[in-house]
């Protein structure tokens, strides 16, 4: 969602005979710096999601986890509002924000798995390791998140909240746990486009809809841990499973994009 400003005439004729309005306008910097330290905030919610993980209360973690992905999802559009990158050129928002990511996407899930006994005590913390070092380069890639007419991530983004909380709700023994996670720790140097959830356009309505059932379906299981139930655990893949096929679509059809410039360019 994209936020237009008002157009120079019709600021100026609101404050051509108020000056005090202009010069607030004009002088406010304090006001853009609101939209950093929201997203900032993130990093305090990491530290308490990281405190309930050493005391191992894994529900109330996942709780400071899910409070942050509401910041996180909400920080953008509020430093659009407030076009902090015209008049804050020199504060990197988005450096702000992957460090406040991956904290929160990558960093205290491992520890919940780590701390929870998720993983095999033997080699636990080098499954750990791999999560953590295959998600920093993500991070590092300049074509992770390419935005263009589809919006879409190159290779597995940091979704690790979301693995560990269902490798915590499903309770598999700690060997095939490690498997998933080294399988998608694999498939973040691998090259697929993945499709971002609230911009992209490749079935944007599909995406939204189902979207926002899945958000609301996992709200409830978290309330109501530590109560499982594998019926309903079961129905909430079914979004998981649309996001991987929507995203080999989208990754198909851009490729196929792609391949058809460089062609008409070569000609």
């Amino acid at each position: 969602m994209q936020f237009k400003t008002r157009p120079t005439g019709a600021r100026s004729s609101l404050t051509q005979y108020n000056p005090s309005i202009s010069g607030s306008l004009n002088h406010s910097s304090a006001t853009p710096w609101l939209a950093h330290a929201y997203t900032a905030l993130g990093a305090v919610l990491a530290l308490l999601a990281t405190l309930e993980v050493i005391a191992g209360d894994y529900r109330r973690a996942f709780i400071w986890l899910t409070v942050q992905v509401l910041v996180d999802a909400t920080d953008g559009l509020l430093a659009r509002r407030l076009r902090v990158k015209e008049r804050l050129p020199q504060f990197d928002g988005a450096r702000l924000d992957d460090i406040v990511d991956y904290l929160c996407y990558v960093f205290v899930p491992v520890l919940l798995l780590l701390r929870a006994n998720l993983l095999p005590a033997a080699w636990g913390v080098a499954i750990a390791s791999a999560v953590l070092l295959s998600s920093a380069y993500g991070f590092s890639q300049t074509a992770a998140k390419r935005l263009t007419t589809d919006h879409f991530f190159t290779g597995f983004p940091s979704y690790w909240n979301v693995v560990a909380f269902y490798l915590y709700l499903l309770e598999w023994p700690p060997a095939a746990n490690a498997a998933v996670l080294l399988v998608l720790a694999l498939l973040v140097f691998v090259p697929l486009r993945y499709i971002y959830p609230s911009r992209t356009r490749t079935f944007a309505t599909l995406t939204t809809v189902l979207g926002g059932a899945w958000a609301l379906l996992m709200l409830w299981m978290l309330w109501r841990l530590p109560a499982k139930d594998s019926h309903w655990i079961a129905v909430s893949l079914v979004f998981p499973a649309y996001y991987m096929a929507a995203s080999i679509r989208l990754d198909r059809r851009t490729r196929a994009v792609d391949h058809s410039i460089t062609r008409s360019v070569d000609q």
